[in-house]
């Protein structure tokens, strides 16, 4: 490489490492923006009532009847709420999400989604930046998978929400948990730009690594759905059974959707992304078979890679058994999830073996 190819791929390195600290900045406002959602969303006992009796999206309006004996006043029916619950579960409606229904929580609500896409963009670009720093896919280690999965998250979120999805309620758990992604990255994960290892110069760097980043950004929404499904869950069965729950907690989880809304966003996640993570193992095990002759060695990250396969597996096979829908459900879900974490930071970190060699 000549000296002056080596200043323009340093210069580019430069420009990524200044768009990822620019990306934080703005997501830290889009934090704020969030914060500001919940807190002006907190609506009264008239607003709740009212949206109580607004019908979910796509279901006929509430019917009002009236009726009255000669001259006499009308009186009005209470209107049947309609909800999406799903058979056999609480017939409880979806919430009206962070902005409770209120004007200026919608307003704050619209800036910090805004925000929150001008830090995707500003993000994607410090990663476009540093695959140009270093004329390869930008995922060769730690740093370089995180600020790429961190993207990947936060552009499947922006997907859904303009597919008119209902997922606004998982803005602010996403910019926080970026925020400490990248804090992580930069702080203790970052690597100097560099060439990879001649096993790693291959087309299916490209397409394994790729894939499973996919793969773990939108098990993450999953696992964040499911976690919300649990304390909603706990919110419904105490007000089932005659409890009242703290102030911030009804204040917060009654304008979040309905138990059986959350725990079917999860399922559905979770069982769209589960054969692009069965490809992801066969890519890699075709890849090892490439760079070391043997398509299975019983690496720690391959011996992980499957834990997570199987984990997820029985999850969606324990989901469409009776016995196991909700709760235990969720917490096999939370359990797969916990072991693709492990598999990038325990295994990356504590473990090693061939897929130690590109070092954090």
């Amino acid at each position: 490489m000549t000296p002056l190819a080596a200043a323009a791929n340093e210069n580019l390195a430069q420009i990524s490492n200044y768009l990822i600290y620019s990306s934080m900045a703005v997501y830290t406002l889009a934090f704020f923006a969030h914060i500001a959602e919940w807190t002006f969303g907190s609506r009264s006992k008239v607003a709740r009532t009212a949206a109580a009796l607004t019908p979910a999206k796509g279901a006929a309006a509430p019917a009002v009847q009236v009726r009255g004996k000669g001259g006499a006043t009308a009186v009005l029916d209470k209107p049947k709420i309609v909800t999406r619950s799903a058979a056999g579960t609480r017939d409880v409606p979806d919430g009206p999400g962070a902005a409770g229904g209120t004007e200026r929580g919608d307003l704050y609500g619209r800036i910090a989604v805004s925000l929150t896409a001008l830090a995707f963009l500003v993000e994607a670009g410090g990663v476009v930046a540093r695959a140009m720093s270093v004329q390869r896919a930008p995922w060769g280690n730690m740093y370089e998978f995180s600020i790429t999965f961190s993207t990947v998250a936060v552009g499947a979120y922006l997907v859904l929400l303009a597919l008119k999805k209902n997922v606004r309620w998982l803005g602010l758990i996403l910019v926080t948990t970026v925020l400490l992604d990248l804090g992580i990255a930069v702080t203790w994960l970052y690597t100097d730009s560099d060439q990879l290892v001649p096993a790693l110069h291959s087309y299916w760097l490209w397409i394994h690594v790729s894939t499973a980043i996919f793969c773990g950004a939108v098990f993450y929404l999953g696992a964040a759905g499911t976690v919300l499904y649990l304390f909603r869950d706990s919110y419904e069965s105490k007000l089932a059974g005659g409890g009242k729950p703290g102030r911030f907690a009804t204040s917060v989880l009654e304008r979040m959707p309905s138990a059986a809304s959350l725990d079917k966003f999860s399922y559905r996640i979770n069982a769209a992304v589960f054969p692009l993570w069965t490809f992801t193992i066969i890519a890699g095990a075709i890849w090892a078979g490439d760079a070391w002759g043997r398509y299975w060695g019983w690496d720690p990250k391959e011996v992980w890679s499957f834990v997570t396969w199987v984990a997820y597996a029985c999850y969606l096979h324990a989901r469409a058994t009776a016995g196991w829908k909700g709760r235990k459900a969720a917490y096999l879900a939370l359990f797969a999830f916990a072991c693709w974490i492990w598999n990038y930071y325990g295994v990356n970190i504590l473990l090693s073996g061939k897929h130690s060699y590109a070092g954090v």
